[in-house]
C-alpha cells in the first residue's frame, strides 16, 4: 500500500492544537505515557487475532521481521448526560486506519440509504448486517461495502450524519479508511444521542435505525468484548478493529462504542497504531481507556 498523504500543515497544526488543549492535565498525560511505554497482556486477545480480519484491506504477507514498536494512541470521550456539545480529546487528534470499527460506518450508511428509499432492511441485508457487526464477519463487510457505493456512498452518508474527517478505503479495501477519534464520537453521537439537530430531521438516522444499530453493538460475540470495556462493562455497546500491516507488521488496534460509568452514558472512541503485536495493540487500548474514563469521569 502506498503511504497515506500528509494533511497540510496546516491542518497539522490545527490537529495538535485540538489535541493540546483537549488534555485533561498532567495526570492524563502521565497515563497516557504509561499506556504507551508498560507492557501488559489484555484478555482474549488470543482469541480475537484473526488472519480473517485483514480481508478487505490489505493483501499480502506481514513484513518477515517486526520493526520496533512505534505505538502511537488517541481517545476521545463524550459525556452524553454532561452539558457539552465536543468530545475531550486526549492525544492528537489524527487520522488511523479504521480496521472493521468502520463496519459501524458501514451499517449506518445502508440504514441511512434504505430511509431515503422508504424502506426497512431486507432479509439478506440484515442476514449481512448482524454478523458483520456481532462477529466482524469480513465476507458480510465485503457484500455491503459493494451495496452502499463503497467510498463515494461512505462519504455522502457521513456528510449528513456529521462526520468531517473520515476517508474511505480505495477499491475494495474498507479496512483501510481513515478516520479520527472526535469523528468516531461524532458517528456514535448519531447512534446513541438522545436530541439535537444530528438525531433528527431527513438527513439523519431515524428512532428504529439508531435502535437496530445500538442492539447489534450491544451483543458483539463474547471474546471480542475488550477494548472500552476495560474502562466499564456496564451499559456495553461497542466494536473493534484490528489490522497487522503488511509494510510494517505493526497492528493498527481500535475500539468503539457506549459504557456507563456512574448513571453517566459516555461515548469513547480509542484509536491506535504501530504496536508490535495484537496484545500489545489491545493491551495500549484498555489502558488509554481507563485513563480516559477515570479523567473524564472523575471516578
Amino acid at each position: 500500500m502506498p503511504n497515506q498523504p500528509r494533511p497540510p500543515q496546516h491542518a497539522q497544526a490545527r490537529a495538535r492544537h485540538r489535541g493540546r488543549r483537549a488534555l485533561a492535565g498532567a495526570g492524563v498525560l502521565l497515563a497516557l505515557s504509561t499506556a504507551l511505554l508498560a507492557g501488559g497482556t489484555a484478555h482474549a486477545a488470543a482469541a480475537v487475532d484473526r488472519p480473517s480480519e485483514q480481508a478487505g484491506a490489505e493483501t499480502g504477507a506481514p513484513a518477515a521481521s517486526q520493526t520496533e514498536d512505534k505505538s502511537r494512541v488517541t481517545a476521545a470521550v463524550l459525556d452524553l448526560d454532561g452539558t457539552g456539545r465536543e468530545p475531550t480529546v486526549y492525544g492528537d487528534d489524527v487520522a488511523y486506519d479504521t480496521a472493521s470499527i468502520i463496519k459501524v460506518d458501514i451499517l449506518a450508511t445502508l440504514l441511512l440509504q434504505a430511509q431515503d428509499a422508504g424502506r426497512r432492511l431486507t432479509a439478506q441485508e440484515r442476514a449481512h448486517a448482524e454478523p458483520m457487526i456481532r462477529h466482524s464477519d469480513n465476507a458480510a463487510a465485503n457484500a455491503l461495502w459493494r451495496e452502499i457505493g463503497r467510498a463515494p456512498g461512505l462519504a455522502a452518508a457521513n456528510k449528513r450524519l456529521g462526520l468531517t474527517e473520515t476517508k474511505g478505503g480505495s477499491g475494495t479495501r474498507w479496512g483501510l479508511t481513515r478516520t479520527t477519534a472526535s469523528d468516531q464520537i461524532r458517528l456514535l453521537r448519531a447512534v446513541f444521542g438522545t436530541g439535537g439537530k444530528s438525531n433528527t430531521g431527513a438527513t439523519a438516522l431515524d428512532e428504529e435505525s439508531r435502535t437496530y444499530v445500538r442492539t447489534l453493538m450491544a451483543g458483539v460475540a463474547s471474546e471480542q468484548a475488550w477494548g472500552v470495556s476495560a474502562a466499564s462493562a456496564s451499559g456495553l455497546a461497542l466494536k473493534n478493529g484490528w489490522l497487522q500491516r503488511s509494510t510494517s507488521g505493526l497492528w493498527d488496534v481500535n475500539s468503539v462504542g457506549r459504557i456507563v460509568v456512574g448513571g453517566h452514558h459516555y461515548l469513547v472512541a480509542v484509536l491506535s497504531d504501530g504496536s508490535t503485536s495484537m496484545k500489545d495493540g489491545v493491551a495500549l487500548v484498555e489502558r488509554t481507556a481507563r485513563a480516559a474514563l477515570t479523567s473524564a469521569s472523575g471516578n
